[in-house]
């Protein structure tokens, strides 16, 4: 955390002691809490990282129509942080931040899910997409272009650059989530992060498995066509925005969208056709 007039060049010392401060202050409240697993210390620090939930409800709102409030986002992200702060287990060895990203970010997509703001008819139009994706990656041998997935689907490509828009709170998913079938226990997913073993428990299966699916995920971005390939590889690795996405590829931020949305589909068809294997 930055402390209080960072700008300022006077007194460095004092602001590095500030900081430092901050860091010992966290640790012990973290330390008091496991010992107590008090409300009030847990809304300490609670309040600590909400910044984070601002930061994952922003990202995660980039991607979504403009009619979803990313005030919603941010009430349900909230939720996700409590969850993550009253399971967080510091002795695996993960930081608490990285857990509980992943944690807000899956119960903003549940809110989402839940609320189902996805028409029916999109679904339908999502599912006909994938199908058609299927079909010609298996008869061309490669992955389609969006004027071959247009003749495909017998619409125009104004009208498959419009059905990527629509689609886009469909494809708004985590990378491991497309890889969670893979990994699941009865038929129940698992994140990266909660999948992660305890330093002196192995599990060579789950390694192995954890191995596998790493290895398909990354033949399927392989696969995709280099602008898809750019897309996922600046938003999922490097955190970039969609907004600094298209400033780097030179186009609007909706037609990152665009890309990202048909970049997900694509990936989500790959890794089911490999699951099929």
């Amino acid at each position: 955390m930055t402390p209080s007039g960072a700008g300022r060049p006077a007194h460095p010392a004092s602001e590095s002691r500030t900081a430092d401060d901050v860091e010992a202050g966290i640790i012990a409240l973290w330390h008091t809490y496991g010992e107590s697993h008090q409300r009030a210390l847990r809304d300490r620090l609670v309040l600590h990282y909400a910044p984070l939930v601002k930061y994952v409800a922003g990202r995660v709102g980039t991607g979504l129509p403009a009619h979803v409030d990313v005030a919603d986002l941010i009430q349900s992200g909230i939720f996700g942080l409590v969850d993550a702060i009253e399971k967080f287990e510091p002795e695996r060895g993960l930081k608490f931040e990285t857990y509980a990203m992943q944690r807000i970010r899956g119960a903003i997509l549940d809110d989402l899910r839940s609320q189902d703001w996805v028409p029916r008819s999109v679904r339908s139009r999502a599912r006909d997409v994938e199908r058609a994706l299927e079909r010609l990656g298996a008869r061309l041998q490669r992955t389609p272009t969006d004027r071959e997935l247009a003749a495909e689907l017998k619409i125009g490509l104004g009208e498959l650059r419009e059905l990527y828009a629509q689609l886009q709170l469909t494809s708004v998913v985590a990378l491991d989530e497309l890889i969670a079938a893979g990994r699941s226990v009865g038929g129940v997913g698992a994140s990266l992060a909660e999948s992660l073993p305890d330093e002196g428990a192995e599990d060579p299966i789950a390694t192995l498995v954890d191995q596998d699916s790493r290895r398909q995920l990354a033949d399927a971005i392989a696969q995709l066509a280099e602008r898809d390939r750019v897309v996922v590889t600046l938003y999922y690795f490097e955190n970039l925005t969609l907004a600094e996405i298209g400033k780097v590829l030179s186009v609007t931020e909706s037609r990152v969208c665009q890309l990202h949305t048909r970049a997900v589909l694509r990936l989500r068809t790959k890794l089911n056709e490999q699951l099929e294997a």
